[in-house]
């Protein structure tokens, strides 16, 4: 059967975006249209989605696409009103003779998606021009250069020099042109552009694609053969899209993460055949058929949205709950649902358990709470994994006001041995009285009292708190969402977002990413089989840590959370 599809497709991107416009004096000239290798579905038909850059314009996008200047405005009626701007999407229908072959290969387009490998290593043999009766036959390395790469990256990746990789290419400057072809200097290339000599023994550094660098631990989203070439995901998002008020940033940023971790799948042979909702109004615009075509739907974020959706979709197609922490209570009712944050139960009962563990024969545990407070739904599950723990504890309940004289109550029930730790627990939500705490905490640490902080991952938000205060009282902390910007996958996903979308990722991004990158590889190397495999697929994403867990009654929740510990020295440890 036919799918008939409703999407709505945004056709500016809310990002920073640079002026296409030219200086007084200087020539204008056309930025070269490549045929875009992104498709997306655009009422049941596949399109091309296509980036708009400087000094393009819709005569010269519509002659690369061989379609007509009034078939791009069909396709997206906002660019007739308000123009063309830099970075925005167009929705390019397919010309019968796109498919042709063109004068220049990177601009073919074929039935399927080309499947370009990132960070693609040839090896070319060379021979060289000694005189000697047989010519000496070197094998030299070869590298594609992506679009977002420079000459420092890759010298990076391959270990070389910046000069000895422009000597052995003959560049006489430092611009690249996507896809050429560039040579990897030997060990000995390099030795001679920068003078040094090179041990003996020493071995080539083994390389791998780029896409490897964000591809998981154990490699589950990059098989080396996959069951299924082509998944089929559906995006139900609040994007806003037709509304006046513009279009809903956050989801907008979720939204691009997805198209990035499609594009990278499409790069190691993983198509995507995707369709995306606009929910901003509140109503699911699909029905039972189009729903039991797909693998996996991601979306929608809030619980009014999910409920109507599992009003109508099928008991055997699995929908992922992407942002909304509070959805957690629908997953119990529902066996097909995948509850994606990690619940703050689940974080709570972590960081207990990792207090308990840490207990050493001496160590005093003190759990800190506001007196007069109003027991909130957070605080009650604090004090339930506290429970739930057994851990042996010391209470100490005090309310702001009387926090002056609470260095005299902590000595009471804290001990002074300095071969043994003071392990405290505030359950409590309240920035001022959480920054309170930590204050009266640091100056018992002052008195030489040893004290270990353990906290929920919200304490990282409180402003009013120094920072120097974690770092003295050596806070371990639990939570659900962390990036490490000095991880090498983190740093590729930046370089490539920014050179997409001009634009730095938020946290909306990376979820976005995560997601896609973790269902789309779990469908392509299992099939319809995907979710038996569910419990056993444990990855660390970008952002997340994926380990999803089936509930007694229910769907799956993820059980994944990051512990850190704030150390001497300002560092901040991930375990």
């Amino acid at each position: 059967m036919k799918r008939t599809v409703i999407i709505k497709v945004m056709t500016a991107l809310a990002l920073t975006m640079g002026s296409a416009a030219v200086a007084n004096g200087q020539e204008y000239q056309n930025t070269p249209v490549t045929i875009s290798q992104d498709k997306v579905r655009h009422n049941g038909e596949v399109c091309y989605s296509h980036i708009v850059k400087e000094r393009q314009t819709l005569y010269s996008i519509s002659k690369a696409y061989e379609v007509s200047v009034e078939d791009i405005y069909k396709y997206n009626p906002a660019v007739k009103e308000s123009g063309l701007k830099v970075n925005s999407i167009l929705i390019i229908p397919i010309a019968s003779k796109t498919v042709e072959a063109k004068a220049e290969p990177a601009a073919e387009v074929a039935a399927e998606p080309v499947t370009e490998p990132v960070a693609e290593v040839e090896e070319n043999t060379v021979a060289t021009d000694e005189p000697e009766d047989e010519d000496i036959v070197i094998k030299r390395k070869t590298h594609t250069v992506k679009w977002f790469e420079d000459l420092d990256t890759i010298a990076d990746k391959y270990g070389v020099t910046v000069e000895a990789l422009m000597e052995v290419n003959g560049l006489t400057g430092r611009k690249l042109t996507k896809r050429q072809k560039l040579i990897i200097p030997t060990e000995e290339d390099s030795a001679q552009s920068s003078g040094n000599e090179i041990e003996e023994g020493e071995e080539e550094e083994t390389l791998q694609d780029a896409t490897d660098s964000t591809a998981l631990a154990d490699s589950l989203l990059l098989p080396e053969t996959t069951s299924k070439k082509t998944v089929d995901l559906s995006l139900m998002l609040p994007l806003n899209a037709s509304s006046a008020k513009g279009v809903s940033s956050n989801n907008m940023d979720f939204y691009s993460g997805v198209l990035l971790a499609i594009y990278e799948m499409s790069q190691n042979g993983v198509s995507t055949s995707l369709d995306t909702y606009d929910i901003a109004d509140g109503k699911i615009k699909t029905d039972i058929d189009n729903l039991k075509n797909e693998n996996v739907v991601i979306g929608p974020v809030s619980t009014g949205d999910l409920t109507r959706l599992f009003n109508i979709a099928p008991e055997d197609r699995m929908v992922v709950s992407p942002l909304d922490q509070r959805a957690e209570k629908l997953v119990y009712e529902h066996s097909n649902m995948i509850q994606a944050p990690t619940p703050y139960n689940v974080i709570y009962a972590d960081l207990m358990n990792w207090m308990k563990g840490d207990m050493q024969i001496g160590d005093r545990a003190i759990v800190v709470t506001e007196k007069g407070a109003r027991a909130s739904e957070a605080v009650q599950a604090m004090m339930a994994a506290v429970d739930s723990s057994k851990i042996e504890y010391k209470a100490l309940s005090y309310s702001i006001l009387e926090g002056r004289d609470i260095p005299e109550s902590l000595a009471y029930l804290m001990t002074e041995d300095e071969t043994a730790s003071n392990r405290v627990f505030i359950a409590s939500e309240s920035e001022a009285f959480v920054n309170d705490v930590v204050r009266n905490l640091n100056v018992m640490i002052h008195k030489k009292y040893k004290v270990v902080l353990y906290a929920p991952g919200r304490i990282r938000n409180f402003e009013t708190i120094e920072v120097d205060n974690f770092h003295n009282s050596n806070l371990h902390v639990s939570l659900g969402y962390y990036i490490d910007y000095d991880d090498a996958k983190v740093k590729e996903f930046l370089l490539k977002y920014r050179a997409l979308y001009n634009s730095e990722p938020t946290q909306f991004s990376f979820q976005g990413y995560d997601l896609a990158k973790y269902f789309i590889g779990l469908c392509s190397k299992y099939g319809e089989n995907w979710t038996r495999m569910l419990e056993s697929s444990d990855s660390k994403m970008l952002q997340s840590i994926f380990r999803f867990r089936k509930t007694e009654t229910g769907g799956y929740i993820n059980t994944g959370v990051h512990r850190l510990v704030y150390g001497e020295g300002y560092q901040i440890i991930s375990r």
